[in-house]
């Protein structure tokens, strides 16, 4: 081999080398522990900056951009809980594939050079359908969710195992030289615990026990629980985390959900939390010695398809997070937050190296002071006063401290930063036209006369809904026949009779012999509804049809999985000349979805034997029960895209046989007067949105799209106006 070669050799291995340290800045960290400063990683303890960031409400193609713009952003690890429900939809059958493919975004985060905190629960709540939990889950015989139960316990370790064993054969764990810094088990257990008792102390230690065990090499977290065992960390979540301390003292303090704003409901205003008094109680944790910080949510994405829980969660997660729904940055939150960061990393030796010394300013001012032992000093002079700005005296120097902030002092001389002085502009968010229209308008109206001649059950009483349909769909038909008698007074020009219903949720379309009567809805406040309306019925049988439609499962609260959906209460009809007529324990038939959903009408493949009402005609039906169809071509540019559909009602969205999410025009009721950013803030402080509907616009993502004829089915559950539908681009200056 001559010289000419070895050098040409040297410098392509030169080049790799360097190609690959740079790919994955993290491709050297081997070590993970912690002491009661901070998190150490590689010897080194770290002030750690995350944000959550979940990959199934987000596509693929979205991962690169919203990590590299939390990168930008100052952040040094990415949050992301793992969604059981929609890593094993049935039991031992797995999809990790699209929106679900962990491996490829845990490589996305380590080839931008960020940390991972995988927060396994596998409970996650975060708004999301039945918490995470497969509904399959609640059938397992002998089960009760997250307590010392067999049963869960199995179920439990077994997915907990399959997702760290994936992990190590990718060698994604820091011990194994990948990025994964720190792992969760559980999730905001500590509400439960208080009502379990002995069996919740039981459970919390066997988990903690049983994640150890899997020898990860990493530190294990669990948030809200504060009886966590050792070496799990406990952790913080909420508003405000600058009032905890870890239950021992040899661990450090951490914040593993910072919440960045609050989520949406369908009928709610849209919460907004101003950046000061996020930065504020940021500024406040760290001065208290906090030393690892997730904003939830960094991106909320969107809950596509019928992954949203609540019930009632709107299909947007946007949680007024620094990078938005679409994945554009937010301003000022994302600046501000990003100007914060930076002051927090000129600080970080001190602040790892030191308890604060705290010093009275004045009645609401106080200095938190750090130092290396090298002769660096850092501070932070904070104003709690939610109204007044203070001057006050530091180190014989003069400082004005806004209302309800902090000042960053790298130096204990120079504020490079205060959480109430924002420089960077708001952004301004407009949703414009696109210049793509709705082609070939096609309607297709559901057969209300067919059901219950085609139920797949028939039982005495009414049913539970989940029991039925196991999720696999948002609608149950509940169906009956009721005899009228001749000689009923209401026949004869009489009083109509009045029907009533009693549901557990999430809502009831009402339908006697084919005539739509109307509907009722619950809230997340309260799930249950009633409805009552007179009826006209007709001598000898009348048809007795109601739709019961889930809005999402619950996520949170003790024990959810026994919570019922649908109509288990009564229904019973007034005013007929021998009294009430109770028809809860008669003979129903049950049917599950809808004709539309067995004849896959939003399929863009399959040839449907419906025949479709076309032209002029499609667009004139303004009924319930109405599945709509059309095609539109993909606007130009790389704007980010939405579908508008104020015209509509209440349903669901597909685009290309991919599901949108559930949509509905509910309008916003709440207190939307000014928002001022000092003082303590609460989830209804600040509201916006009142009087439109919680949700106008559903995200369309570009990745889903074909340049031209893109099919786009809506099924419409109250009644719309199809020509008003419209794809808009989302445009910020």
């Amino acid at each position: 081999m001559g010289t000419t070669t070895i050098l040409v050799l040297t410098k392509i291995l030169s080049f790799l080398l360097t190609t690959m340290l740079l790919g994955s800045s993290l491709i050297q960290c081997t070590s993970v522990t912690y002491d009661k400063k901070a998190i150490i990683v590689n010897g080194h303890r770290r002030i750690l900056l995350s944000g959550s960031i979940h990959y199934p409400r987000s596509t693929p193609e979205m991962w690169e951009d919203l990590i590299k713009k939390a990168k930008d952003g100052g952040l040094d690890v990415i949050d992301t809980y793992v969604f059981w429900n929609g890593h094993e939809p049935s039991p031992g059958t797995y999809n990790f594939k699209g929106r679900y493919d962990l491996v490829r975004f845990i490589k996305t985060i380590q080839e931008v050079g960020l940390y991972v905190h995988l927060r396994i629960g596998p409970y996650v709540c975060a708004e999301w359908n039945f918490g995470g939990f497969p509904v399959w889950l609640k059938y397992v015989d002998g089960i009760s969710f997250r307590t010392d139960n067999g049963p869960f316990k199995a179920a439990m370790q077994g997915f907990t195992e399959k997702i760290v064993q994936m992990m190590k054969e990718h060698r994604f764990f820091a011990s194994q030289g990948g990025p994964i810094i720190l792992s969760q088990i559980e999730n905001e257990f500590g509400p439960e615990l208080k009502a379990l008792g002995p069996a919740g102390h039981s459970y919390v230690n066997w988990a903690a026990k049983m994640a150890v065990g899997l020898n990860t090499g990493i530190p294990w977290v669990m948030c809200k629980e504060d009886d966590a065992p050792d070496p799990i960390i406990n952790a913080c979540n909420g508003f405000y985390c600058d009032y905890f301390a870890p239950n021992k003292p040899y661990k450090p303090t951490m914040w593993t959900e910072a919440w960045s704003g609050w989520f949406t409901e369908f009928g709610g205003t849209i919460p907004k939390r101003p950046v000061e008094d996020l930065a504020f109680g940021v500024a406040r944790f760290i001065q208290k010695g906090g030393s690892y910080i997730n904003y939830y949510m960094y991106h909320g994405g969107t809950n596509f398809g019928r992954t949203a829980g609540g019930p009632f969660i709107t299909t947007s997660y946007d949680y007024d997070a620094p990078i938005d729904e679409y994945g554009l940055v937010q301003e000022p939150k994302y600046s501000h937050l990003k100007q914060l960061h930076l002051a927090i990393k000129q600080c970080e030796a001190a602040l790892v190296s030191s308890d604060p010394h705290v010093t009275k300013l004045g009645n609401y001012e106080e200095a938190h002071v750090f130092t290396t032992g090298k002769g660096s000093c850092v501070a932070f002079l904070t104003n709690y006063h939610m109204n007044a700005p203070a001057k006050v005296v530091f180190n014989k120097r003069h400082y004005t401290l806004p209302a309800w902030s902090i000042s960053i002092l790298p130096d204990c001389r120079n504020v490079v930063y205060n959480t109430a002085t924002v420089a960077a502009k708001t952004s301004h968010v407009q949703m414009v036209p696109s210049g793509s229209i709705l082609y070939s308008v096609a309607r297709y109206d559901e057969n209300i006369a067919t059901y219950g001649d085609r139920g797949t059950i028939t039982a005495r009483g009414l049913l539970e809904q989940v029991n039925v349909t196991r999720d696999t769909t948002d609608y149950l038909w509940y169906t009956t026949s009721v005899d009228i008698k001749a000689s009923e007074s209401f026949l004869r020009g009489g009083k109509w009779p009045t029907l009533t219903v009693d549901s557990a949720g999430h809502a009831v379309h009402v339908f006697v012999n084919g005539h739509f009567y109307g509907s009722a809805f619950g809230t997340r406040e309260n799930r249950k509804l009633s409805f009552s309306a007179q009826v006209n019925l007709r001598g000898g049988a009348n048809r007795i049809a109601l739709l019961s439609v889930a809005v999402g499962l619950p996520n949170v609260g003790p024990h959810f999985e026994t919570w019922a959906t649908g109509i288990v209460g009564s229904v019973a009809l007034h005013g007929l000349d021998e009294g009430n007529k109770d028809l809860s324990w008669q003979k129903w038939t049950y049917q599950a979805g809808l004709q539309g959903e067995a004849m896959n009408l939003i399929s863009p493949t399959e040839e449907s034997s419906v025949d479709w009402i076309k032209g002029s005609l499609a667009k004139q039906n303004k009924q319930p029960l109405t599945w709509y169809k059309a095609y539109f071509d993909t606007p130009r540019g790389n704007e980010p895209l939405a579908l508008d559909l104020k015209s509509m009602g209440k349903g669901q969205a597909w685009i290309n046989g991919q599901s949108l999410g559930r949509y509905w025009m509910a309008y916003a009721k709440g207190n939307c007067g000014t928002c001022h950013y000092a003082g303590t803030y609460r989830q209804n402080k600040c509201q916006s949105g009142c009087g439109e509907p919680t949700q106008r616009w559903y995200h369309v993502p570009r990745s889903w799209l074909k340049p031209r004829g893109n099919l786009l089915v809506l099924f419409e559950e109250l009644g719309g106006d199809v020509s008003k539908v419209s794809v808009v681009k989302r445009s910020v200056n």
